[in-house]
């Protein structure tokens, strides 16, 4: 009986447990951004080292658009996760060229490989 309490429980987890964050996969999904952004310096698009929990069009040296500038927003996991899924629908006249990253699994992988970036 303790066995198949246990294994339930495992059975119950193992949807959570895929659902976890993965930097290593994140920095996979991380490659097509490279096209506008890197680590250490601004590029088309600002510098992303250390963009969670940096306040949004802040970043020194960087051009931002007014939208941004104004837009309030704190890079946190859910902040960020909601603009790159569609960027223009969260803030408005900013100036990022992206449709958006729909797929929920590779946001959550993004964003654990941008917290290692800090």
């Amino acid at each position: 009986m303790r066995h198949f309490i246990l294994g339930a429980a495992l059975m119950a987890l193992a949807p959570a447990a895929a659902q976890a964050q993965d930097a290593a996969a994140g920095e996979k999904v991380f490659a097509a951004c490279k096209a506008c952004h890197a680590f250490g310096k601004n590029g088309v698009g600002p510098d992303l080292k250390a963009v969670i929990g940096r306040k949004a069009g802040t970043h020194e040296g960087y051009n931002y658009s007014a939208a941004m500038k104004n837009s309030g927003l704190t890079w946190d996991d859910a902040t960020f996760s909601d603009y790159i899924k569609d960027p223009k629908g969260k803030v408005a006249g900013n100036k990022m060229i992206y449709a958006g990253l729909k797929d929920d699994k590779k946001i959550q992988d993004l964003v654990a490989y941008l917290k290692t970036q800090q």
